[in-house]
């Protein structure tokens, strides 16, 4: 119930206690404490977790009559910002979203800050609309967007960059480089400086993206694309011949894509490599680098996010001294950590271990790694054929694509060998299905394959700012939740503040683990269908990807809504 309210409140305060958020007493309380510390009255109650932002933004929408909106699913316009100076967002706390016509319409969390809304009217001669938002929300937007809109040109001298190498694996070429870039210093320095911001922030990817009339970069961190900045459009063509130099692609061509390799080395110690690939648009070449860094490799089988008895049959599996083990899952979910890091635990002075990857990306002492060229006949199944005359005792082949390339592995595994490899399938049933849809016979798929695993990567919450929150049993129900599991059950959503990316910090694996037990090798001899063989596995006790994904919500790591991105159909 709304309570009285005193003549002396006003702006912020008097809607709070209007819409029954704060008591008369508290908001004059926080108010002068507020004022006290020169600090504005919205950040104060959030900041002191007096009040959810979320309540005081649903309230102030209410008493103004203003649009409410979630900037977590807004596209922020970096040509609206620019509109407004740094100093004026920063000292005002208010974001432009978009313009239309002569509106600009602004973020901000209190309306009742006429002054600033006039001043930047002033500013920018356009007409101010507020549109209420979440404060916490609005202030990492802003230092994101800050930041995106801050790396241009003029920051390029950065001195963080004079000790930057930039080597190739053509080293008799670096003087032509150094050449060439002489007059396109600039370009340079931008080019390393976005690099660099990258391996920084943990990005696993930075796209180059050109269009008609903008170009933009953007980072991949946590599996999700994030606008970084946006240089000016005539930029485009030159850093994009900058990136191009350094993956050794041709310059000229611009028809067709390219493949190429950065490496930058970052210590005596220390050096990560970029995968580089380029696409011919509409508007100039697209272009993809994959960050890959050794450390990845490093990560270690607990800090997978196996479940205990998950773990379990997976070091079963990789103890045995022959077989085929899968890995299963889309481009990007984990697979290639996975094996290597299983790779890791096998990779000791009395073992031969071989590889077979397109590209190799992470290269690790004491296994020998070949790296598939189809141009030059190094498929992967010649790759195989010449392992198998090297008395080897591991392979690891990096994608199982034909028929060739199965029947020598299946035949690998079935002669003393562990082989593991990936196929492209949605879970671990699809993929016996997939073997004999190849053409591998079913008797060949049941004396080989040992262990299949489907995974997929989700993002942590955050542990400084996630919030807990409760939710109708019959929507817990329909999750997948049992019900046995109603009265102890405490989910956690996503908030967002200055140590994450909107509530998210980091990723972790789930996983549908499934060792072919005899009952499973017999449904395969038999033929036995996709929905057949994923019965027997629900009967033995196999949890699939959401009901994995359903127990790292329960235990806190994640969020409902994230399982729900990764594993709903």
């Amino acid at each position: 119930m709304p309570t009285a309210i005193s003549n002396q409140l006003s702006g912020l305060a008097k809607s709070l206690v209007k819409e029954g958020v704060l008591t008369d007493v508290d908001a004059h309380m926080h108010f002068e404490d507020a004022l006290r510390k020169k600090v504005p009255l919205v950040s104060y109650l959030t900041g002191n977790k007096i009040v959810d932002s979320a309540l005081i933004a649903s309230a102030v929408a209410k008493d103004f009559g203003l649009p409410l909106f979630d900037l977590e699913v807004m596209i922020i316009d970096q040509a609206a910002i620019k509109l407004v100076s740094e100093k004026l967002i920063r000292q005002h706390r208010m974001l432009p979203l978009f313009r239309r016509g002569n509106r600009l319409f602004m973020a901000v969390s209190d309306p009742t800050n006429f002054r600033a809304l006039d001043e930047i009217k002033f500013h920018t001669r356009l007409n101010i609309e507020s549109i209420i938002v979440e404060e916490n929300k609005l202030s990492a937007l802003i230092e994101t967007a800050l930041d995106a809109a801050d790396t241009t040109i003029k920051d390029l001298l950065d001195a963080d960059l004079e000790n930057l190498e930039i080597k190739s694996e053509a080293e008799n070429e670096r003087k032509k480089e150094a050449d060439s870039d002489i007059d396109d210093v600039p370009i340079v320095r931008f080019v390393n400086k976005v690099l660099l911001d990258a391996i920084k922030k943990g990005a696993s990817d930075i796209h180059f993206e050109p269009y008609e009339k903008y170009f933009r970069i953007r980072f991949r961190h946590d599996g999700m694309l994030n606008e970084i900045a946006s240089p000016p459009i005539s930029l485009a063509g030159r850093i994009c011949a900058r990136l191009k130099v350094m993956s050794r692609m041709d310059i000229a061509e611009r028809r067709v894509p390219q493949d190429g390799r950065i490496k930058m080395a970052l210590s005596r110690h220390r050096a990560i490599d970029f995968r580089v690939n380029t696409c011919p648009t509409l508007f100039g070449e697209k272009i993809v680098l994959r960050i890959l860094d050794p450390a990845t490799a490093q990560i270690g089988i607990d800090k997978l996010g196996f479940e205990p008895e998950q773990q379990k049959n997976f070091l079963n599996a990789i103890s045995k001294p022959y077989g085929m083990i899968l890995v299963t899952g889309p481009t990007g979910s984990g697979k290639t950590v996975t094996l290597y890091t299983g790779l890791n635990l096998l990779n000791i002075a009395d073992r031969n271990i071989s590889t077979a990857e397109d590209p190799v990306e992470i290269t690790v002492p004491g296994i020998n790694q070949v790296n598939v060229n189809v141009k030059t006949g190094l498929t992967f199944a010649e790759s195989l054929r010449a392992f198998l005359r090297q008395d080897p005792d591991v392979i690891m082949v990096g994608e199982v694509r034909d028929l060739e390339t199965a029947e020598i592995a299946v035949k690998a595994a079935q002669t003393g060998h562990l082989v593991l490899s990936t196929l492209h399938t949605n879970d671990a049933p699809q993929t016996l299905n997939r073997l004999m849809q190849m053409g591998i016979p079913p008797f060949n798929i049941a004396s080989s394959v040992i262990l299949i695993m489907a995974q997929r990567l989700v993002r942590r919450l955050c542990e400084h700012c996630k919030e807990a929150v409760r939710l109708p049993s019959e929507i817990l129900l329909a999750a997948g939740f049992k019900e046995n599991q109603m009265d102890a059950l405490t989910l956690y959503r996503p908030v967002g503040c200055d140590k994450c990316v909107k509530g998210y910090k980091g990723r972790i694996g789930i996983y549908q683990v499934m060792p072919i037990s005899g009952t499973l090798n017999q449904l395969i001899l038999e033929g036995g269908n996709v929905i057949k063989l994923a019965e027997q596995a629900k009967a033995e006790g196999i949890g699939d990807l959401r009901a994995s994904g359903l127990e790292k919500a329960r235990t806190g790591i994640t969020s409902l809504e994230e399982i729900d991105r990764v594993t709903r159909n």
